[in-house]
């Protein structure tokens, strides 16, 4: 099974785009964990390793799709 975790930072960009990309995503192929950066700042390390730039941002099986643009990572750092 594929990985998809898709990074967000809450603010209104985020939601709709959460709402609209990750219910396109068939979770009987793609196992997807939803990481709210705000609430869990502790994980923004994570992202950055993998290569998020800003949010919102879906990762997958590796591969990073930056959606829209909501706040760059530094942003978030300063929340």
């Amino acid at each position: 099974m594929k990985k998809a975790i898709f990074y967000h930072a809450g603010c209104p960009v985020c939601v709709s785009a959460e709402q609209n990309f990750v219910n396109l995503i068939d979770r009987d192929a793609v196992s997807t964990e939803i990481v709210h950066l705000g609430q869990n700042s502790n994980r923004i390390t994570e992202a950055e390793s993998a290569g998020v730039k800003s949010v919102p941002a879906l990762l997958l099986d590796g591969q990073v799709y930056h959606i829209n643009y909501g706040a760059s990572l530094e942003d978030v750092k300063k929340g």
